[in-house]
């Protein structure tokens, strides 16, 4: 045998089949018949969603490529052209089984459990087409705007992700030739409306159904011939000339109303449409036949969202949970005293994310702070921490934000944040050119008796305070003098062209983050070789950066037991003799979205731990400026570790990479049923309830018995 290549394509999975393996696991959660009701209804709709993402950006960028004839291949050894064709197959088959979990069991069992979805509005009873045909009179009519397609009036321009009526039409009594029409389903308007209530069951009807019904009265001097439901995904994939952008704010401006008409690359119809209706749609809209979807139900599931959040139906959904108070910061307290006494680790949502907005909060209002400075990549829409900023500049502080404008789907919402942060006299600063700035940290600089001292919070997730209840994510609050002279440096780097010459304890990308960790894989592989300790634990949402995974490949091969973590994409391949038989890699799907970057070297037995923003991706490693923070204190280095562990003990949520590219349940051979997630939150009620002598948490936890759909 020769040497191994571990960069041979033969030991690589491509990006985009692994992503749609991924969807595919969160669609498993949708067929799981030991789940609630309404969250399956939950699971397929977060399907849907995460599916017209990857058509706007990966199905077009992919596109793009053909289209300008580049054929270098992937990590896995195919073209653009032989990705599209696997993604085709793929993508086809990820839907019918979208759609064949709603029809047959969703629907059926929603209908057991008291909520009927009426499918076509031929199904209503007389009193129920009454109701229909006054609330379109009433509430839909006024909203609409019909468009005829002929000499006069062009084929109409039609936005990304709308939900449309496409209509053949006849002039009555002397028409013979057919005319196209349609009509936009107003996205103002609900899309789920309930019916009068029957005895024992709840029907619901989609709006979609309602404007069908009623679409003679926008054509009044036509006879309709037929009505089919559509709807086409765009390009949305913003290409950004920041060189040639003399105002970054004004070009993303720009660029993101081109992403409302950029290229048609899907279009889905209603399985029953017409053909010469779908030959229109086709040729106006240049959509190859590989890329239309026929539907066999509602279009656009995300929809299902909607009837999720419907009252009444807590009894088919997973109990609530409230994130807990966090045992070091008791409430009221005074959280620079607190950070004082030593390090903070916080674990979102099992952990409320409050100390993080009082952090920022408690700075604006202290008259000792100077300066705070923040990195912002994604906030929620109503920001407390964006109000905070705000206030500590009119109170006279120096503060500093960076708002990442090219946050992808977020640009709208940054720029609108950012305008705001400047009024209120904020230095507003929008990274480095040509790179992302990913990384999350808070810096807050203090006067206090002994000098100046500088409070940092670093994170694995967005300064969000709505996705902190929905995200797993690690922060660790401090105020380590080596930690916050980095921060500074950090900030600097940012916002001027300072740049440290050396680092105390962070690492960044895109200069140094990638040969870091390499570094430490190669220390455990030279560990391994001598016969000592190695051991690798790493919590990611994706891998697919090639050196890192030859890097993996290599320690395997010298005998290091390495245990990945990772939600998402994985291009890495396990159980390929000499390569990767000491791999595993387990995907957990499960109430809360894994987020968080944990990073575990075992170092003959003098463990390390890190936790940083970025995944073992090329764009986090190479193009944009990320932070991974080592976790010092032993008994936060223990509870990591625990986190780890306790993840790699989940029997329910879990799915293992197998030899063959696919993934399968973990066995449980008799073992307890265990849920990682599940037991994050008692452990954190209990943490609480010991350090603020609560009353017993009044959620219930009830052990899951998880079967294969």
């Amino acid at each position: 045998m020769g040497e191994i290549d571990f960069y041979d394509a033969k030991y690589y999975t491509n990006r985009e089949l692994s992503w749609i393996l991924f969807n595919r696991r969160v669609l498993n959660e949708a067929r799981d018949k030991n789940i609630p009701l309404f969250e399956r209804l939950k699971f397929l709709s977060i399907t849907a969603s995460n599916l017209d993402e990857f058509f706007m950006i990966r199905v077009a960028s992919l596109k793009d490529m053909v289209n300008a004839k580049y054929q270098k291949p992937d990590i896995a050894g195919m073209t653009p052209k032989e990705q599209l064709a696997h993604l085709d197959v793929a993508i086809h088959e990820v839907v019918e089984l979208q759609y064949s979990t709603y029809n047959r069991s969703l629907v059926p069992r929603l209908k057991l459990n008291g909520l009927q979805i009426i499918g076509c509005h031929e199904e209503l009873s007389k009193k129920e087409a009454a109701f229909v045909d006054k609330y379109f009179e009433e509430n839909v009519y006024p909203v609409l705007t019909p468009m005829a397609v002929d000499s006069s009036r062009p084929f109409p321009l039609i936005r990304n992700k709308t939900l449309n009526i496409a209509a053949l039409v006849r002039k009555k009594d002397i028409g013979e030739e057919l005319e196209f029409a349609m009509v936009q389903v107003p996205s103002v308007l609900s899309r789920v409306v309930e019916l009068p209530a029957g005895q024992n069951t709840r029907k619901i009807i989609l709006l979609e159904e309602i404007i069908e019904r009623n679409i003679d009265k926008l054509f009044l001097n036509y006879d309709i011939v037929c009505a089919y439901p559509f709807r086409i995904m765009r390009n949305a994939d913003l290409t950004i000339e920041e060189d040639e952008a003399a105002d970054l704010l004004k070009e993303i401006e720009k660029q993101l109303k081109k992403r409302q008409w950029g290229e048609a690359i899907r279009l889905e119809v209603a399985s029953h449409c017409d053909k010469r209706l779908l030959k229109i749609l086709k040729e106006e809209l240049r959509i190859e036949p590989q890329n239309i979807y026929a539907i066999e139900g509602p279009l656009d599931l995300t929809v299902l969202m909607k009837i999720y959040g419907m009252e009444g139906f807590g009894h088919l959904k997973a109990p609530g949970y409230t994130p807990q108070p966090v045992p070091q910061l008791p409430p009221g307290c005074h959280i620079f005293d607190e950070i004082l006494k030593g390090d903070i680790l916080l674990h979102h949502p099992y952990q409320t994310f409050a100390p993080v907005v009082d952090f920022i909060r408690q700075a604006a209002k202290d008259p000792e702070v100077l300066a705070i400075k923040q990195t912002l990549y994604r906030v929620s829409g109503n920001s407390p921490i964006i109000a905070a900023l705000a206030q500590a500049a009119e109170n006279g502080k120096q503060v500093t934000v960076l708002v990442e404008l090219k946050a992808r789907f977020d640009e709208e919402n940054n720029i609108v944040w950012a305008r705001m942060l400047e009024k209120a006299g904020c230095h507003v600063i929008y990274g480095l050119v040509g790179l992302k700035t990913h990384s999350k940290i808070t810096l807050v600089v203090r006067r206090e008796e002994d000098g100046i001292r500088r409070y940092v919070h670093l994170g694995t997730g967005n300064y969000n305070d709505a996705t902190a209840k929905l995200y797993t994510d690690i922060g660790l609050l401090t105020c380590s003098e080596d930690i916050g002279q980095d921060a500074t440096a950090v900030f600097n780097m940012l916002s001027g062209y300072s740049e440290p010459r050396v680092w105390n304890k962070l690492t960044l990308a895109p200069l140094w983050l990638k040969d870091r960790f390499r570094h430490l894989i190669a220390r455990e592989k030279q560990f391994a070789l001598d016969g000592r300790p190695a051991r690798i634990i790493a919590k990611m949402n994706a891998l697919c950066d090639q050196d890192i995974i030859a890097s993996l490949y290599e320690a395997s091969a010298a005998g290091v037991k390495i245990d990945l973590i990772v939600r998402g994409i994985c291009c890495l391949k396990t159980g390929i003799p000499g390569v990767s038989e000491n791999i595993t890699v387990r995907s957990i799907v499960g109430d809360f979205l894994e987020h968080s970057r944990i990073f575990y070297f075992e170092n003959d037995e003098h463990y390390e731990i890190y936790c940083g923003s970025a995944d073992w991706m090329p764009r986090n490693l190479e193009r944009r400026v990320e932070i991974m923070f080592p976790v010092d204190r032993p008994e936060l280095k223990e509870r990591l570790l625990h986190i780890l562990q306790t993840q790699l003990n989940d029997n329910v949520k879990a799915s293992v990479l197998q030899g063959d590219g696919n993934y399968e349940k973990v066995t449980k051979r008799g073992r307890q049923p265990f849920a990682s997630q599940e037991a994050f939150c008692r452990e954190a009620e209990n943490e609480a309830r010991a350090a603020f002598e609560e009353e017993p948490a009044t959620r219930t936890f009830v052990p899951e018995v998880h079967h294969e759909a």
